[in-house]
């Protein structure tokens, strides 16, 4: 195992904070989520069938920007240290979500969503954050927190955002910058230091690129591969947010309001497993096993999702498929414990690339998948695709996940087992 220095001690209102800043970039992400398509059709003049491929873009923006600088973010936190860089961003995020208040042409709103996909490269700093002051060995709980507040994010943010939006479709993105100001205040008086100078490195333009990032870690068989089963495993996730709402729709007939309450239920139940019962998933099974656990299920709920013929077939699956939310962190934690304590924000960065890269090609092949076996002219009728293929991607992650284990079982610490 990498010889690292002892984490730093701080105060429960440091954690508290990390979290608190990853629930409310998920939060101001998700207020705005409802009223976005009716915004571009104001602006456009046109029906919604029309603003779908802005829509498109105004997401691809996002994931692209944060693709290209979640590297960048991370090996800053790792020369300047965390607090400065999460300040940065979330300054940067609430005159982001400003612009796009004020915004009166769709150009402004693309500077917004490229601002925002900057600045949203907050999480693998906040990850970095979370390795500097934890013990290895409880890193897989610390993340699972993490991944906690993502979910609290992920079910308020949209139910938010359309109640905001029903006083003006505008209400949500000034809501969002005034949330992201509270934070950064918040921040600036009771965020200490992670990262000790002694700890730090140079910055090098090579090693802070998506590219060069990734290049370093091949270099580090034991982290790549699980580099690798991660991108893979949320390749495959992408399927949710890329194809949940208009599945539901042709398959099932649902209305907005059931969409968004399934949605809830998935948010509700993956805060409930990372929150509560991460840490006593790990405790029993170790760091590999709940990570092949969790990829197992996630596999096998997306193969019943693409089967599921009625309804309320899908809302069993539901809580089964909340225990796949585990894979993640455990994951996470892996890399973390093999990584030198000066090369975690990198680590992270590299990783966050890696998820904005499957942000931009994950709806493109989900989409594709959903749309070739609906259309008129489909060999046959099958609604299901695009869950079908994101569980042979999740069965195909676990391949690079066993080789790193094989390559690095030495190196793991007996409590990974």
């Amino acid at each position: 195992m990498t010889d690292t220095p002892a984490p730093r001690k701080h105060g429960k209102n440091a954690f508290l904070f990390v979290l608190i800043t990853v629930a409310i970039d998920m939060l101001a992400f998700g207020l705005i989520i409802p009223v976005i398509p009716s915004l571009v059709q104001d602006m456009l003049h046109v029906p919604p069938e029309d603003s779908t491929i802005w829509l498109g873009l105004l997401a691809a923006t996002y994931a692209l920007m944060n693709f290209l600088f979640g590297p960048t973010i991370g090996a800053l936190s790792d020369h300047f240290g965390r607090r400065s860089v999460l300040l940065v961003s979330i300054g940067t995020l609430a005159i982001d979500f400003l612009i796009m208040g004020f915004a009166s042409s769709i150009w402004l709103l693309f500077i917004g969503r490229a601002l925002s996909g900057v600045s949203g490269a907050t999480y693998s700093t906040a990850n970095a954050y979370i390795a500097d002051v934890t013990e290895p060995a409880d890193r897989g709980r610390a993340f699972g927190m993490i991944g906690a507040a993502f979910g609290f994010g992920f079910v308020f943010g949209p139910v938010l955002g359309g109640f905001l939006g029903e006083i003006s479709p505008r209400a949500p993105f000034f809501a969002a910058a005034g949330l992201a100001a509270v934070n950064f205040c918040y921040g600036l008086f009771v965020l200490p230091e992670s990262l000790a100078k002694a700890d730090r490195r140079s910055f090098e333009i090579g090693r802070a690129n998506p590219f060069g990032a990734v290049k370093h870690f091949s270099r580090l068989p034991q982290v790549s591969w699980f580099l690798l089963a991660a991108g893979i495993f949320f390749l495959a996730h992408t399927v949710y947010p890329a194809t949940w709402s208009v599945h539901g729709e042709i398959r099932y007939d649902w209305s907005p309001k059931e969409i968004g309450f399934s949605l809830g239920l998935v948010g509700i139940g993956a805060a409930v497993v990372q929150a509560g019962l991460m840490g006593i998933i790990l405790k029993r099974l170790g760091t590999v096993r709940t990570a092949l656990l969790g990829m197992s299920i996630s596999a096998l709920v997306m193969f019943a999702y693409a089967f599921a013929g009625q309804a309320w077939i899908v809302y069993a699956i539901i809580p089964i498929g909340a225990l796949g939310g585990v894979t993640g962190p455990a994951i996470n934690s892996l890399m973390s414990t093999l990584t030198p304590r000066n090369a975690q924000g990198e680590l992270q960065g590299a990783s966050a690339s890696l998820n904005s890269l499957a942000m931009i090609l994950g709806p493109l092949a989900m989409n594709g998948a959903l749309f070739y076996f609906t259309r008129d002219s489909a060999p046959f009728a099958f609604g299901g695709a695009a869950f079908l293929l994101a569980g042979l991607l999740t069965i195909l992650a676990i391949v690079p996940f066993m080789r790193g284990v094989r390559e690095n079982r030495s190196a793991l610490p007996a409590a990974a087992e």
